[in-house]
């Protein structure tokens, strides 16, 4: 008799649930935390946390650092674009034009990222190239309460 890991039961079943919501939720225009895909960096002296926004231009992605958790967000800059987008949805366009298959995604993303140190949010900085943000957060002692936006340059 095989034993079965309860845990890895528990996984397959986020699995299937992921899956289902995406056919589901990609026309409700609602973000969800796995719309982001991230790497969290803990370096000796700084953190660095990769985000993969393609598609988006540099002033429609917000960063903000409070308690100790990164809010990465986008919403791309036609917004009306974005809540008629669903996967295989065969609806005409605003333009006229008819889709047969229609997937990529075009809505608003956002993801929390809770961080492994206290950083110093002043000395945050964050820049955004070929679809990846790359955000640094030198390491710091103490834990700041406060929230504080960085400027994506």
């Amino acid at each position: 008799m095989t034993r079965r890991d309860p845990l890895q039961d528990i996984e397959e079943l986020f699995e299937r649930m992921d899956r289902e919501l995406e056919k589901l939720g990609t026309g409700l225009d609602v973000p969800t935390d796995s719309s982001v895909a991230v790497d969290v960096i803990d370096g000796d002296e700084e953190i660095t946390v990769l985000a993969d926004l393609p598609g988006f231009d540099d002033e429609a992605i917000s960063v903000e650092l409070r308690d100790e958790t990164l809010t990465v967000g986008a919403t791309p800059s036609g917004e009306a674009d974005a809540t008629d987008a669903n996967a295989g949805d065969v609806s005409d366009a605003d333009d006229g034009e008819r889709y047969h298959l229609r997937e990529r995604r075009r809505g608003s993303v956002s993801r929390r990222i809770p961080l492994p140190a206290a950083v110093e949010p002043d000395a945050a900085s964050a820049t955004y190239d070929a679809g990846v943000l790359t955000v640094t957060l030198p390491k710091r002692s103490a834990a700041d309460e406060s929230g504080h936006r960085i400027d994506v340059n």
